[in-house]
């Protein structure tokens, strides 16, 4: 059971609840209008840590939750019992024009990537690139049309690839950098997957650069510190792009 510590103290008068239910973790956030006041990640979201938050913020008045996942059915009842709770679904209303051809298919997550993207450079050209368990790539274009992208295997994967698909191959984690060059199996495998990851969005980038002018690129997700120094493309870093993607998601729909 996961129990959040180190909550602020109560009587903080704040407005949405933001959930992200992922492969790997649950993100909790909470905020004040466009502020993040809180945020954390727990393995598995129950009542216990949501008690705990409403405990901590009896101002919440809203919430949103975007699942990748199946999660509990009583988090859902827990949460509307307390305040309204929207739902990411294929019919919840967005500020672009999805022009995806299977919008119902479309990654709820893309979908929040793709509003921080537009809240963040209206009337711009916007590739927002999210770095997790997969690399999906995401565009909207400066008239606020979201055209698609492209996914692609994470770091990771790429890690467990190489040890599911060949038989001497070890699996390894990233715990170090390494340069161009690998002197042994560890650091040719490490050498391979990140510098070729690099390379990878690198390009990617190039071609929509090609294709699109004044370009704003940004990256985020949990392994997007991997990105940061080591592309030579210019990029704006957001690790919390999903959320802050949800809670605009959550405010677009309060105004309905």
């Amino acid at each position: 059971m996961d129990v959040i510590v180190n909550l602020p103290a109560k009587n903080v008068i704040l407005k949405r609840l933001i959930i992200d239910i992922g492969n790997t973790l649950d993100k909790v956030a909470v905020f004040d209008n466009d502020k993040t006041v809180f945020i954390d990640k727990v393995k598995n979201l129950d009542t216990v840590v949501l008690q705990n938050i409403f405990s901590a913020f009896p101002g919440i008045e809203s919430s949103v939750i975007s699942a990748v996942k199946s999660y509990p059915p009583e988090i859902d009842k827990f949460i509307e019992q307390k305040c309204f709770l929207l739902k990411i679904t294929g019919k919840v209303k967005l500020p672009f024009r999805n022009l995806y051809k299977t919008p119902e298919t479309l990654g709820k997550d893309r979908i929040a990537l793709a509003t921080a993207g537009v809240k963040k450079f209206p009337g711009k050209n916007v590739l927002i690139i999210d770095a997790g368990t997969t690399i999906t790539y995401d565009f909207v274009n400066a008239s606020a049309e979201y055209l698609g992208g492209g996914i692609s295997p994470g770091i990771n994967m790429r890690f467990k690839a190489l040890n599911t698909f060949t038989d001497k191959l070890p699996l390894i984690t990233v715990t170090e950098d390494t340069g161009l060059i690998g002197r042994d199996t560890r650091t040719s495998i490490l050498s391979g997957v990140l510098h070729g990851i690099c390379a990878e969005v690198d390009g990617i980038i190039d071609k929509y650069k090609k294709q699109y002018d004044n370009l704003k690129v940004l990256v985020s997700g949990g392994d997007h510190i991997y990105f940061v120094k080591k592309l030579k493309n210019s990029i704006f870093a957001a690790p919390n792009l999903v959320l802050e993607g949800l809670n605009e998601i959550l405010s677009f729909n309060e105004d309905f």
